[in-house]
């Protein structure tokens, strides 16, 4: 990347089980750029508070576990429990915890790993606070009962147990936490593209969003 000009941002920004973190793989494969899931420095924060028997409502605590926070553990399958999920939404409405992570994400946005062109980062606060320069914002979203049967199947997919009754209500506590707590809530940017996902396959958001992009990346580069 010329260090001349910007990488190009890629903000993606949705609610749990959405399909923005699918969305956010494809798109940094196909256009060779870095890829950032920002919720996993929540899990991460989230599950470092539970191994050590912290409540996640600590907000010195999780303050200081954000600090510590160590990115080679990403691929932690323990990230993906419901547990850590619950306990990364409530660390993120920790304003010392979002402060901790918030320059980590600027500096991958601004010079993503490998001098690659351009940054994906998907997370709930992307477009809004993270990189609100960022030249391509989506917010994906999906109906709870949508959303609440793609995690039975992940869940299942894994060989662990799923009352899909019980996942459903989880999202939607986790969707009240996220839009109504005071510190970067859940929202759509102002110029957002929305991508509802409920009636859609992974394929067909791709193609919607590499159409959108494609088009972004033509007029930042004529």
């Amino acid at each position: 990347m010329s260090s001349s000009r910007p990488s190009f941002v890629i903000a993606i920004d949705g609610p749990a089980a959405s399909g923005k973190g699918t969305l956010s793989r494809r798109l940094a494969q196909h256009y060779g750029f870095a890829h950032l899931d920002t919720g996993a420095l929540y899990r991460a924060t989230g599950r470092d508070m539970l191994a050590a028997g912290l409540d996640p409502r600590d907000s010195t605590a999780a303050t200081a576990a954000a600090a510590r926070v160590d990115p080679a553990t990403f691929d932690d399958p323990r990230l993906r429990d419901e547990a850590v999920g619950q306990a990364a939404s409530i660390v993120a409405a920790h304003a010392g915890v979002r402060a901790a992570l918030l320059d980590l994400q600027r500096r991958f946005a601004a010079s993503p790993p490998g001098g690659l062109d351009g940054a994906v980062l998907d997370g709930r606060d992307i477009g809004t606070v993270v990189c609100p320069d960022a030249l391509v914002k989506f917010f994906v979203t999906a109906s709870a009962e949508v959303r609440a049967h793609r995690r039975v199947l992940e869940l299942q997919a894994r060989g662990l147990p799923a009352d899909e009754a019980a996942i459903r209500a989880d999202l939607i506590a986790r969707d009240a936490r996220d839009s109504e707590r005071a510190e970067a809530p859940l929202k759509p940017a102002e110029n957002a593209i929305l991508l509802d996902t409920s009636a859609l396959d992974a394929d067909a958001v791709f193609a919607a969003a590499q159409g959108i992009v494609d088009q972004k990346l033509f007029e930042a580069t004529a």
